[in-house]
């Protein structure tokens, strides 16, 4: 007798992990120029003083990547941000 595979079709979903146990989510802000990082912080409110520091000790940096870090994802999210002078 040779063996038989039952096959069907589900649908699955994905999505955050938003339960209480749930890893938290992390950011990292990263200058483009020198490939200088943030401290890894759950708070995107530190990384950003990071990056208005960093463009303050070098004033033509201007390019920036934040990045999203989640425990699922290894890479992370990846935008790019810029600074500017205002006047």
């Amino acid at each position: 007798m040779s063996p038989r595979a039952v096959l069907r079709h589900e649908t699955w979903t994905l999505e955050p992990d938003r339960e209480p146990d749930a890893e938290p989510t992390t950011y990292v802000m990263q200058c483009a120029v020198d490939g200088e990082t943030s401290p890894p912080s759950e708070d995107f409110a530190e990384p950003q003083n990071w990056v208005l520091k960093h463009c303050g000790l070098h004033p033509s940096h201007h390019t920036y990547r934040a990045a999203r870090r989640q425990p699922h994802i290894r890479q992370g999210i990846t935008r790019p941000w810029r600074t500017w002078r205002r006047t």
